[in-house]
């Protein structure tokens, strides 16, 4: 199955069990100041979550656009996207655990057909200081799926991802995480507010027995170990519990909010660890590689950044953001620079844009036909975007470059900043990209020649030894990972 095919057959799965299919809510939040982007499905319905009435009812599905900029930095590994899809199904109230993971568990093996044995799953060790339990009654559920299957799903509690990176899971099929495994808005237990709802999850992976394990991650492999021989599927979260001036309470309505990447589960099914693969992202690397007469296998980091972030800012701007100097139009400003970059390691020295975003609407015609709809528009606002950064990039490659030097300041990259128009992220990607180490302490110098800046701006002196502000950028999505 294709990804196409997944999102379908996930929707047409989950409507034969009583779901009512909700819209794609916008990529740009509304009603919530806490976060720039929607990063999860569950996102747009933390209210309903928290007990208001879904106007649709109790069981609810989707599939969500997101994005999370805090991964820009791991884009160009095998699994990291900033823009990806995320199936969800909801009961507000409704059914619990007993229903929720067989459920997922079918539709993985039966709808998908991926291998039951290469599927381990997570969860949640328990909190004694909270007193909150160890979650034994998911891990019951999940074991007699297990055996049902003919295999012998094994537990070890670890607790922490160290030290499961220090011991390894043995044979075990079943990994009992500590804070990992806990969901809330707010962080672990501990700092969750009085009346904060939260509980434990439970997370799916799927193993690729041909990816070695990276010892840079650790001695032994495990499910949550980043190396790339684990990809987690999809996370089921139980919220039950809430915050008291005591201590934790069972929610009188329990509620479940599963979680499964798309494009994850759709390399699952290639039997593929890349997911830059799947018929949702390999279309866009196609045309590059037609484009630049380089291949995917000799530039694939540059083609999985310059896939990933046109995806990302094609879906923006259907959505409404502008490039600019500020919070969402930032980030696309960004997401376009970066692309923009890479495009001339490749030898794309000229203006490509019109050539991808088609090949982008093309991908999503079916099933967002708002991206078709407004090709046209996207590409005009992102080549104009595009072709003013290769202007500033040509007039100013070689004053980037000579002041980047080993130990380079923050100095050296205000004036990058100031008087060449540098972003700093831009400055230290292409130190990274060099081999050039910065002076440990850039980071506090640069704020203070921003500080600086902005006194002298106002005629007043900074306070403090160093200033604070850095350059406005995306705020952290609230809800579980997917």
């Amino acid at each position: 199955m294709d990804a196409d095919e997944i999102r379908r057959a996930f929707l047409g799965f989950l409507v034969e069990r009583g779901h009512t299919v909700i819209p794609r809510a916008r990529l740009t939040p509304e009603n919530d100041p806490t976060t720039l982007f929607t990063g999860s499905g569950m996102q747009p319905l933390l209210p309903y979550l928290l007990g208001a009435d879904h106007p649709a009812g109790k069981r609810l599905a989707d599939s969500q656009t997101c994005l999370r900029v805090q991964d820009i930095e791991e884009v160009g590994d095998n699994r990291h996207t900033t823009f990806f899809e995320m199936l969800g199904s909801w009961s507000l109230g409704d059914y619990f655990k007993d229903v929720q993971i067989p459920q997922f568990w079918t539709f993985l093996t039966e709808k998908v057909g991926l291998d039951p044995a290469r599927l381990y799953v997570s969860c949640f060790s328990g909190d004694p200081a909270h007193g909150i339990p160890k979650d034994e009654e998911t891990a019951t559920i999940w074991t007699g799926l297990f055996e049902a299957a003919g295999l012998t799903a094994g537990q070890i509690d670890v607790g922490t991802d160290e030290h499961a990176a220090s011991v390894g899971t043995g044979e075990a099929r079943i990994v009992f995480y500590g804070a990992s495994n806990w969901w809330t808005r707010s962080g672990g237990a501990e700092q969750m507010p009085v009346g904060e709802p939260g509980g434990p999850d439970s997370e799916v992976f799927y193993l690729f027995p041909h990816v070695e394990h990276d010892p840079a991650y650790g001695a032994h492999c495990h499910p949550n170990c980043d190396c790339g021989r684990f990809i987690e599927l999809g996370n089921s979260v139980f919220m039950e519990y809430r915050r008291t001036e005591t201590g934790f309470e069972t929610l009188p309505r329990r509620n479940v909010d599963y979680g499964g990447g798309l494009e994850r589960i759709a390399a699952a099914a290639l039997d593929s660890s890349d997911v830059f693969r799947i018929g949702l992202l390999w279309p866009i690397v196609e045309r590059l590689e037609a484009l630049s007469g380089r291949s995917y296998d000799d530039e694939t980091h540059a083609m999985r950044v310059i896939a990933d972030h046109l995806r990302g800012a094609t879906f923006l701007a259907v959505d409404g953001v502008r490039p600019s100097n500020k919070a969402q139009g930032y980030v696309l400003r960004r997401l376009v620079r970066r692309a923009v970059r890479h495009a001339f390691a490749l030898g794309l020295e000229d203006s490509f844009f019109p050539e991808i975003i088609p090949a982008i609407a093309g991908i999503y015609a079916t099933d967002y036909p708002e991206v078709a709809a407004h090709t046209d528009d996207v590409i005009a606002l992102l080549s104009a975007e595009e072709r003013a950064f290769r202007r500033t990039l040509r007039k100013g490659l070689a004053q980037l470059h000579g002041h980047l030097h080993e130990g380079a300041t923050g100095a050296d990259l205000f004036v990058l900043y100031d008087t060449f128009g540098f972003p700093v992220e831009l400055s230290t990607e292409e130190a990274a990209r060099l081999g050039i180490t910065l002076s440990p302490t850039w980071r506090a110098e640069f704020d203070e020649e921003m500080a600086a800046q902005r006194a002298r701006s106002r005629g007043t002196r900074p306070s403090g030894p160093t200033g604070t502000t850095r350059p406005t950028g995306p705020t952290r999505p609230t809800g579980p990972g997917g």
